[in-house]
């Protein structure tokens, strides 16, 4: 039997390797995918890595982590909101006042 080896353009092998380090699926399935060995995407990835443009690849994931703090910012804000009015809601419900006057404690 022998063996026939095929050649990748390297716009393919830069292709690969972008996907692998982008995808949050496992390098095993983008192999798969791709029709070639793990080891061949693993070797690919060491040699390549540099073209990819890491810069971009972790800027992308820079403002996404940035927007996500924002977002949960926001979401612990309307939260707190929703506490006080719940418990303002609850003291109404209750026939007291919304707001007393408390008078100072004076010592007899």
């Amino acid at each position: 039997m022998s063996s026939r080896r095929v050649l990748f353009t390297e716009e393919f092998k830069e292709e690969a390797v972008r996907l692998a380090l982008t995808s949050d699926r496992h390098r095993q399935e983008i192999a798969t995918d791709l029709g070639i060995g793990k080891s061949t995407l693993v070797r690919w990835v060491r040699q390549y890595r540099h073209l990819v443009q890491p810069d971009a690849i972790s800027n992308d994931k820079d403002k996404e982590l940035a927007r996500l703090r924002k977002e949960v910012q926001l979401l612990k804000a309307e939260r707190d909101l929703l506490k006080k009015a719940t418990a303002l809601f609850a003291v109404s419900a209750r026939g007291l006042p919304l707001c007393r006057r408390f008078e100072p404690i004076v010592a007899e």
